[in-house]
């Protein structure tokens, strides 16, 4: 074993999704991560105290990956109907690109993020509040009418759950799935006062 290497917690995310890959959620094991990463296992647990505590933040990282695009959108300067679709169709996109390039992956990450509720609760709250962030300005623009912009970001995220939960991942196979997104994107732009460009 190779203790003297310099161990960061993002190498161990990175050599631990090698390992989900390789083994599986359900044979993979913290010995397993620490023997890719030629240290002890107590090495790992230097950085993540838990097995729990390391299947929580390979959720996490995963779920970062899918929400940082989403922040540079919401960041972004524009008309606020262009941001918010450009906005819903990356988070739709995202969820479909993991689930179609590699399924198992998906799968497992999907078990995780069960598993990993906290983390979950937090991105899905990092997102709406990125929807907020994009209704606000639309509201500053004089684009949308919403009374309660708080309320509008949460229920655009309901609505539009079924394109980007991954509950509904079998769904994403169908041909329809583009059209019925640009049919629930008119509503819900129409809804908030604007048109679709």
């Amino acid at each position: 074993m190779n203790e003297a290497v310099v161990l960061t917690s993002e190498r161990i995310l990175e050599v631990t999704e090698d390992v989900l890959r390789r083994y599986g959620l359900a044979k993979a094991t913290v010995v397993d991560v620490a023997r890719a990463l030629d240290v002890s296992h107590g090495s790992v647990y230097r950085h993540f105290p838990s097995k729990a505590s390391l299947r929580e933040a390979v959720a996490k990282r995963w779920l970062d990956r899918v929400s940082e695009p989403l922040e540079q959108i919401a960041a972004e300067s524009g008309p606020a109907p262009v941001k918010l679709e450009r906005w819903l169709r990356e988070l739709v996109d995202a969820k479909y690109r993991r689930v179609s390039e590699d399924p198992e992956m998906f799968a497992t990450y999907l078990t995780l993020a069960r598993e990993a509720c906290k983390v979950v609760r937090a991105h899905k709250e990092q997102l709406v509040v990125q929807v907020e962030q994009i209704l606000s300005e639309g509201v500053e623009q004089g684009v949308f009418r919403i009374d309660d912009v708080k309320a509008a970001a949460g229920a655009i995220f309901d609505a539009t759950s079924r394109f980007h939960h991954p509950a509904h991942a079998d769904e994403w196979k169908d041909p329809a799935r583009a059209a019925r997104l640009d049919a629930v994107l008119t509503l819900v732009l129409r809804g908030l006062g604007a048109a679709r460009s």
